[in-house]
């Protein structure tokens, strides 16, 4: 739910980022998520502990960071290849933590699968964008580990609407400085509230809830379906036709999560009885 919810906002933030550039589109999509967040949740931020604002705090400043890096690179390549070398760091945070044979198949599964969906065809690739895509990577292994510690320390909904909040922190200079936020319009306004909604506040919380039952390598094998959902929704919001190989990336990268999944359940079992 949360990789559609995030693919279905992209669809959105296409239509925002010609008129608002990458820093306004992160400063709306991040700044309108955390002031959603807070008054969901209303997380008690003045009786939070010490142990947790030194796990909320970094977690938040990741979180920012990867949004922002995010969508830098999403200015300069196209989203299929920017989202394939984002996966990069997830991916290798799976390698890392593996321990079985049977877990480096999955990864595999899904690194060819990324690598078929991927557009390398083409008249080459912006090297700084192709490096903002690989920062955010890095970006996303940190929020995947943050936001385990998080996770065991601040319920799911507190802790999302308090990380958002150094998120919105992180990026708000940015945003402030590009000036974007003066060429706001109601429309743009609120497309970027529905952005918000669908990019960050949603799938955030339901990521949150995921974290706190999953092992950070389960969850990052499973996030093999970024690409696939991006092409999918490409095709049913944007009308982006794929051609086979690019279908068959798709039934490996779904192959690989199910696989995942299954391996993390007969491990899990022995443990609850």
């Amino acid at each position: 739910m949360a990789i559609l919810s995030v693919q279905a906002g992209a669809a959105i933030a296409k239509g925002l980022f010609p008129v608002v550039g990458a820093a306004g589109a992160a400063g709306m999509r991040i700044g309108l998520s955390a002031l959603m967040l807070l008054v969901a949740f209303r997380p008690p931020l003045r009786q939070l502990t010490a142990v947790q604002w030194r796990a909320v705090i970094p977690y938040g400043v990741a979180l920012g960071t990867m949004n922002f890096l995010f969508y830098l690179a999403l200015a300069r390549i196209p989203l299929g290849l920017c989202v394939t070398l984002e996966f990069v760091g997830p991916l290798l945070l799976a390698v890392a933590g593996s321990r079985r044979a049977v877990d480096v198949v999955w990864v595999v599964l899904a690194g060819v699968g990324i690598a078929l969906i991927a557009p390398w065809a083409g008249h080459g690739v912006d090297l700084l964008g192709a490096l903002f895509a690989l920062l955010a990577g890095g970006c996303w292994v940190a929020y995947i580990v943050l936001g385990g510690r998080v996770s065991q320390v601040l319920p799911g909904g507190a802790a999302v609407a308090t990380g958002m909040l150094f998120a919105s922190l992180t990026i708000l200079p940015f945003t402030v400085a590009s000036g974007s936020l003066a060429l706001l319009t109601p429309s743009l306004f609120g497309a970027g509230v529905a952005l918000a909604l669908l990019s960050s506040a949603l799938p955030f919380s339901l990521e949150m809830n995921a974290l706190s039952m999953l092992p950070a390598r389960s969850f990052s094998i499973l996030m093999s379906l970024e690409p696939a959902a991006a092409a999918l929704c490409g095709l049913v919001f944007l009308h982006e036709h794929l051609i086979p190989t690019q279908w068959l990336a798709i039934v490996l990268v779904v192959v690989a999560s199910v696989g995942a999944t299954v391996s993390a359940k007969k491990v899990a079992a022995p443990v609850e009885v």
